[in-house]
């Protein structure tokens, strides 16, 4: 279904309709940076946050370069004993460690056609957009390397991870770019399956993505197949992964119309969506395309944060990840987040 303009809800006061809804500013991509407060990424999370907790993975946190092989001193911890060299030597040594102080973060941005949707707020591009720089912001701040694969129906662009503000806004202008491509009068996406795309794009960031980093994928799963497990079990094996996946109350719920017309922009049918087998198919139509996505998820402990178009998204995403609403780092926090178990 295809409607790719939000409702009359978003005007601004001389009544047109309000242009961040449907495109991203840069301007309001930079100001995210001072609401980048309140949720983080780091191994130690809240008990109500979406990445702590038994059916999800605990983030591993910075890894360990080996640096020195010393002889055992007086209150050495002996789970560090190298007991190799120990037994050749004969006298005991361990292996001495410094923590790395910076970990390489990847942002897999999705600016599909499929995102190019919002019924009654904000388009899920603009969503994606505006979780991006969020996310980018608190990477930057806390001092490590931040990245981006930002792809549409038709292209992969990789944004090498680096440090710094100006970087931060680079990527971020790398996004606006891709967002503003996105149009109803853009057929590209007819010439490509959504699957193709989305492939793509996980074997980018195996590419790219080395060891010890994060991966945050940030979309809304479509074209997800049993290639892409493949792919994410790649990730999985030397990264952590989380999935922020973006929806649309109305891609969830047919709203019971006696006549709906919809269209994939080439072709279009007319209906009635008040008919119960209407709706029970198609909800079970959506449940069928998340499924394998939300199945990997599960199999890989990937945690699963929803994050939908109507709420603000600093909120949401300080209630996923355990910001109690009233604190002093932010404001009442967003309802439909949470993750998927």
């Amino acid at each position: 279904m295809s409607t790719n303009t939000p409702a009359n809800k978003n005007k601004s006061e001389d009544g047109s309709k309000d242009k961040s809804a449907i495109y991203v500013d840069l301007n309001e991509l930079r100001r995210l940076k001072y609401l980048d407060k309140g949720f983080s990424f780091t191994p130690n999370q809240p008990a109500n946050s979406a990445l702590s907790g038994k059916n999800v993975s605990k983030l591993r946190g910075r890894g360990l370069n080996f640096e020195e092989l010393r002889h055992y001193r007086p209150g050495d911890d002996i789970r560090s004993m190298d007991w190799k060299v120990t037994q050749r030597t004969g006298k005991p040594h361990i292996k001495v460690f410094t923590e790395e102080r910076e970990r390489n973060v990847f942002l897999a941005i999705d600016q599909r056609m499929t995102m190019f949707f919002g019924s009654s707020n904000k388009m899920k591009s603009v969503i994606a957009a505006e979780l991006s720089a969020l996310i980018a912001w608190q990477i930057s701040d806390s001092g490590d390397r931040i990245g981006a694969v930002i792809y549409n129906d038709q292209q992969t662009k990789v944004i090498p991870a680096k440090r710094g503000r100006q970087h931060v806004v680079n990527l971020l202008a790398e996004v606006l770019k891709k967002n503003h491509e996105l149009s109803i009068d853009n057929n590209d996406h007819l010439h490509t399956d959504d699957s193709e795309s989305y492939n793509k794009m996980l074997a980018t960031l195996n590419k790219v993505s080395s060891h010890n980093g994060l991966i945050i994928l940030i979309g809304d799963g479509h074209g997800f197949n049993d290639k892409s497990t493949d792919f994410v079990k790649q990730l999985r094996q030397h990264n952590e992964v989380i999935a922020c996946h973006i929806f649309d109350p109305l891609e969830q719920t047919l709203p019971k119309m006696s006549q709906m017309i919809v269209s994939d922009g080439v072709q279009q049918i007319q209906f009635s969506s008040e008919k119960k087998h209407v709706q029970k198919n198609y909800e079970a139509e959506i449940a069928r395309q998340l499924e394998s996505y939300v199945k990997a998820a599960k199999k890989y402990r990937i945690p699963l944060i929803e994050i939908d178009t109507i709420s603000p998204v600093e909120q949401q995403l300080r209630k996923a990840l355990g910001h109690k609403a009233g604190s002093k780092t932010g404001a009442k926090a967003g309802h439909s987040t949470g993750i998927k178990s």
